[in-house]
């Protein structure tokens, strides 16, 4: 299957979690900091999952529950109202995700990076999620202090950027010097030291 990493802004958009377990905490802990209104119904629900600032129905999933959800997360330990759950949502066109059962998966979860605005996804499309992992550890200590500092000042800079370069390559080329000076630079880069590089590039 071919999974496209699209970014979809999902605060205040209403998800539901079916299953009240370990499995259904992890996926509100991943979810929470992009800002869902959350929802979790299940007949039992663990203390951690609790502890969290969600909507909790203790009871069995019912069909009903859901209407009006803009994706929905299947986490039961019952394969059969996983299934059901995915072929509802499927007919009525919600995203779904099957924990570890990628044949009733519309879409998956990444291993996650996220550093301030920074986010970083990667996917092994579920064929090898240990690499995943692996791979995200390496880039959280790629993403420092400094490289987080250095995109923070592009951003805040890019519509100069914009104005003083013309041409995507020569937008991209400068782009991609103010980040290597940001990064570089002896002194915690500042706004004004980026402006004034910006500067220095125009006159060559």
């Amino acid at each position: 299957m071919g999974y496209f990493p699209f970014f979809i802004d999902i605060s205040k958009k209403p998800c539901l979690i079916v299953g009240g377990g370990t499995v259904a905490l992890r996926k509100a802990e991943k979810l929470l900091p992009f800002g869902p209104e959350i929802r979790v119904v299940a007949p039992k629900i663990c203390k951690a999952l609790r502890e969290m600032d969600l909507v909790f129905e203790e009871r069995p999933f019912e069909d009903r529950d859901l209407q009006g959800a803009f994706m929905v997360i299947a986490a039961t330990d019952d394969s059969e109202v996983n299934g059901r759950i995915y072929r509802l949502c499927t007919r009525d066109g919600i995203l779904v995700n099957s924990v570890d059962d990628m044949e009733n998966c519309g879409f998956i979860f990444p291993a996650l990076v996220k550093k301030d605005s920074l986010t970083v996804g990667i996917s092994t499309s579920g064929t090898a999620p240990a690499a995943a992992k692996l791979m995200r550890k390496r880039i959280e200590e790629l993403l420092d202090d400094r490289f987080l500092r250095a995109a923070e000042l592009y951003a805040l800079c890019r519509g100069e950027l914009k104005e003083r370069f013309n041409g995507e390559d020569e937008l991209a080329n400068a782009a991609d010097r103010l980040l290597k000076f940001c990064i570089e630079s002896k002194k915690i880069p500042t706004k004004e030291m980026a402006e004034e590089f910006i500067r220095e590039l125009v006159k060559k």
